[in-house]
């Protein structure tokens, strides 16, 4: 980029922090139902006598938020890039917002789903919207883009177990409590949401002489794209990757809990937190030299090395190192750097492309977990190897094809 368009697109600089600011909000949103002790309290809320026997029926309420991406991706993307990304962030803020609302009252395990189909339509639309916008403003570090994105998810996740403990800790983690700070989310988001609708945003299909750029229609973007196995294997790694730290991120504290023994595993989330920032940092600095593709192996390839050892080890030591080494490797930003790949591939249309690559994810959200609601933790973890190890396969047969991709895919946008 030259110093004439990096000084131009310093104006915007402060909303795409704002813009970050929503997905902060959604890290805690993301991990909220992942928490030993918020599931208890829902359990509890939505009636059930044997909290224990039960816990398993919020993993599936976080399956819905999986459906809920499904059910607007198909639409999210397309609209971002014919109607603005403003639209497609106010909309994801407010499904934000009826998210932690509807979780906050739900009398019942339906609530909670139709609550949870609700923050999952959220997700679809700040995907393709807040992603889409920062890579326009941050270009042509696409990487660098995508991974604040999921540094400010990671922020999100770090505070979560501390606002919880601290709430345990003083005045009980009980339903009321619970409601209070999911309506304070629900009103944060709601505020970040109109803050973002009312700063500049950079609109790259302006000329320098303030004309528009010719641009051609969507559905021959889609047509004349560089479709190919490769693109297909990169989509398939959007669903490997999610499956892998989605399983953790639900699951994990569960089966230290029940498998391994462990009395209080909630500080497993602040070890996991905390490995996704330094990850993000490094990570961030590392694809300002290094491709972003180069990640996608590498990264998955070690989480599942330390998914074998939870597995293998079953120790309580080994629970908190594989915490930390999945925040690194699985939850660091794979999914942010697969966007950001597919993104270079087709740089036509960014939002719809983005869609395409979250619907996978938003498959592997809902099938999985749907899924491992109905599994015992160990089975949960051998699940999530197995689908780690597809992921690592199809990231190598990517790598050694994507000089090849990119090459026609600059070709394409000449």
């Amino acid at each position: 980029m030259s110093t004439q368009a990096t000084t131009s697109k310093a104006k915007y600089y402060p909303t795409a922090v704002v813009l970050y600011l929503t997905y902060f909000i959604h890290g805690i949103g993301a991990a909220i139902l992942g928490q030993q002790a918020i599931k208890e309290v829902l359990v509890t809320q939505w009636g059930y006598s044997d909290v224990a026997a039960n816990v398993g029926v919020v993993t599936m309420v976080s399956a819905a938020l999986g459906l809920g991406r499904l059910i607007a991706l198909p639409f999210a993307g397309p609209l971002s890039d014919k109607l603005g990304r403003k639209i497609a962030i106010l909309l994801g803020c407010v499904f934000y917002a009826l998210f932690f609302l509807g979780l906050a009252f739900s009398p019942s395990m339906g609530v909670a789903y139709a609550a949870a189909i609700a923050g999952g339509i959220a997700n679809s639309f700040l995907d393709c919207g807040v992603i889409p916008a920062e890579v326009e403003i941050m270009a042509p570090r696409t990487g660098l883009a995508t991974m604040g994105t999921k540094l400010f998810i990671a922020g999100g996740q770090k505070v979560l177990p501390l606002l919880v403990g601290f709430i345990a800790g003083t005045v009980g983690l009980e339903a009321a409590h619970q409601k209070t700070v999911l309506m304070i989310l629900s009103a944060a988001i709601v505020a970040v949401g109109v803050l973002a609708c009312v700063m500049p945003l950079y609109n790259p299909d302006k000329t320098v002489n303030g004309e528009k750029a010719e641009k051609t229609s969507l559905i021959q973007d889609i047509k004349n794209a560089n479709w190919s196995i490769e693109s297909f294997a990169l989509i398939i790694i959007g669903f490997t990757c999610t499956a892998t730290f989605q399983l953790w991120l639900n699951c994990a504290q569960t089966f230290a809990k029940d498998v391994v023994g462990v009395a209080d595993p909630s500080g497993m989330q602040s070890l996991y937190a905390n490995g996704t920032i330094i990850a993000i940092i490094l990570t961030a600095l590392f694809t300002m030299k290094v491709k972003s593709v180069r990640f996608l192996f590498l990264y998955p390839a070690v989480s599942l090395v330390a998914l074998i050892l939870v597995l293998t080890m079953k120790t309580e030591s080994m629970c908190n190192i594989g915490a930390f080494l999945l925040g690194f490797f699985a939850a660091g930003g794979v999914l942010q750097l697969a966007t950001a790949t597919v993104n270079d591939l087709f740089p036509k249309f960014k939002g719809t492309i983005t869609s395409i690559i979250m619907i996978a994810s938003s498959v592997a959200n809902y099938t999985i977990l749907t899924a491992a609601g109905k599994m015992t933790p160990s089975a949960v973890m051998v699940m999530n190897i197995v689908v780690t190890a597809i992921g690592v396969a199809l990231a190598l047969f990517v790598n050694f094809r994507y000089g090849t991709l990119l090459k026609k895919a600059e070709g394409e946008a000449a």
